[in-house]
């Protein structure tokens, strides 16, 4: 498609990630106008055909879909508040963390001045953008997404919009993102583990992608059993995982690697076990988590 037909776009935000979105634009061959609070980090996007805006006004004004990718939605807000009357008629799109309250606090403040909205998320690092299976979401003015989903898919090509309801790309985010930081401290544990023996980590990164393609082919079977609420038929029980917290302080004893960060998680399969789910499946822990322990 010639250039002339490309939709001009707006990146504010010009960290890894804005960066990233921007030199895909450009990639693509947008017009991309970009804006950032220190204006030296738009230079190098400057030398590869972006203009750089003055002001969060003028990039505002410059396209009619403004991507914006700051760290939250309050420090949106805030890049954009001092211009907030160049947003209506915009279309525009966030591409940052929060809770989803403040993601239906974001759309609501935006659109009263008469942005039309869409929530996204991005569901890997930065290198990946622009890639055929990147991840993103996206919620809110469906319209937006139809209009702009062809240049929107120049970020990564499994691109979705999962509702109008403003929120849910932030619940989706939130739900996704709550098994990084238990996986990474898992490899991180078994890597000191190797370390405290000589070993490197690199020699166990075959077995762990191994072991993460294994829970990976679980996850559809522990969401059937969630989805009708029947653990009775799981093949790995709450009182399996149990025995798990004898060997870890085994293996704090052997070798001295800190595992108390498991306690909570051993804390939370023995509250499984106390509520009658011992022989059920470990994805009986979600209905345990859906309730706070008593005070």
């Amino acid at each position: 498609m010639p250039e002339r037909h490309r939709t001009p776009v707006t990146v504010i935000g010009l960290g890894s990630m804005g960066s990233a979105l921007t030199a895909a634009f450009l990639a693509a061959g947008h017009p991309t106008t970009v804006w950032n609070r220190t204006a030296a980090k738009a230079e190098p996007l400057v030398a590869r055909g972006a203009a750089a805006a003055p002001t969060a006004a003028a990039a505002l004004a410059a396209s009619p879909l403004v991507v914006v990718c700051l760290s939250t939605f309050a420090t949106t807000r805030a890049a954009l508040e001092p211009a907030a009357d160049r947003l209506s008629g915009r279309a525009l799109v966030t591409l940052n963390s929060g809770a989803p309250a403040e993601a239906r606090a974001f759309h609501a403040w935006a659109a009263e001045r008469g942005a039309r909205v869409l929530c996204g998320a991005v569901k890997n690092v930065p290198s990946a953008v622009g890639a055929p299976d990147t991840l993103l979401c996206y919620s809110g003015d469906r319209a937006v997404f139809d209009a702009h989903g062809d240049t929107l898919r120049v970020l990564g090509g499994d691109t979705v919009h999962l509702g109008e309801e403003p929120d849910l790309a932030a619940l989706y985010e939130m739900a996704v993102g709550s098994t990084l930081l238990p996986a990474l401290a898992g490899f991180f544990q078994g890597a000191a583990a190797l370390r405290s023996r000589g070993l490197t980590a690199e020699s166990m990164v075959r077995f762990s992608e191994k072991w993460l393609d294994m829970i990976k082919s679980l996850l559809p079977v522990y969401a059937a059993e969630i989805d009708r609420g029947d653990y009775a038929d799981g093949a790995s029980s709450v009182n399996l995982f149990l025995t798990a917290a004898d060997d870890d302080a085994a293996l704090t004893a052997e070798t001295g690697v800190d595992t108390s960060w498991l306690t909570p998680l051993h804390g939370l399969v023995r509250r499984a076990a106390d509520a009658g789910h011992g022989e059920d499946s470990i994805a009986a822990l979600t209905e345990v988590l859906r309730r706070p322990p008593a005070d």
